[in-house]
């Protein structure tokens, strides 16, 4: 009977061993645990995914956060392309302020009228210009008029300020602008510059640039005139009255 007590006595000693080495197994297990998740320096597991930190974060001494200039890259493997820029000015046409362009001196006819009475001295002329397109144009301030062929021919006075409003001359139509040329009356024996043409060269919108050299041949009858330095040309009116009508005052 003694060897069975002592039997079952070893027995429940071995029970109860095991059950304390389980506890404390499980202790320990749950020491490690808690240690893994108050130690900010413990590593991530194996299976945990790694986060990499924004570009824009703070750096480890609290500094300003970096920032990180655009690449361009829309996504698709190339530069996303920006927006350029038309340069309109909000001019049209010409640069005259409407929405035609500026006549061309090779889309013009030339005509000139004199408008003294025959014997009296050559002074009056009236230049008519003939839109030969079927598309309207813009004719600009005075036209720069010289009595003699040639870029070293004296230019003309203009009659007062030239009207800075531009005129439309429509397909087919005409323009006018009047011209005096000779202001001296002590007549005979007196040699003056003679001229057998005029010519006129367009000005640009704004007055910016020069836009051809129109040629007006003298009327028939007229091999050549008189000209001197009181000669003065009126702009660009759409009608014959108002282009010479200052013009025959002189």
């Amino acid at each position: 009977m003694n060897s069975k007590t002592v039997r079952a006595r070893s027995g429940r000693r071995g029970l109860r061993g095991a059950a304390l080495g389980a506890a404390v197994v499980a202790a320990l297990l749950t020491t490690t645990a808690c240690q893994g998740d108050d130690d900010p320096a413990a590593a991530p597991s194996a299976g945990a995914p790694s986060t990499a930190a924004p570009s824009g974060s703070a750096s480890a001494g609290g500094g300003t956060p970096e920032t990180t200039a655009p690449t361009g890259d829309s996504g698709t493997g190339g530069a996303t392309p920006s927006a350029t820029g038309t340069g309109d000015s909000g001019e049209t046409g010409g640069g005259n302020g409407t929405e035609y362009a500026d006549c061309e001196a090779s889309g013009l006819g030339t005509e000139v009228e004199l408008q003294d009475e025959r014997g009296e001295t050559p002074r009056h002329f009236l230049l008519t210009v003939t839109n030969r397109s079927k598309t309207p144009c813009v004719l600009n301030e005075a036209p720069i008029v010289r009595l003699k062929a040639g870029n070293s021919a004296p230019i003309v006075e203009t009659l007062g300020e030239p009207d800075s409003e531009p005129v439309v001359v429509e397909g087919g139509g005409k323009a006018y602008a009047g011209l005096y040329v000779f202001g001296n009356d002590e007549g005979g024996e007196a040699e003056y510059d003679q001229s057998d043409r005029f010519t006129a060269t367009l000005v640009a919108g704004e007055g910016t640039e020069l836009n051809g050299t129109l040629v007006f041949d003298l009327p028939d009858g007229l091999g050549t005139v008189s000209v001197d330095d009181a000669a003065r040309v009126n702009g660009w009116a759409g009608t014959e009255g108002l282009a010479m009508r200052p013009i025959t005052q002189l």
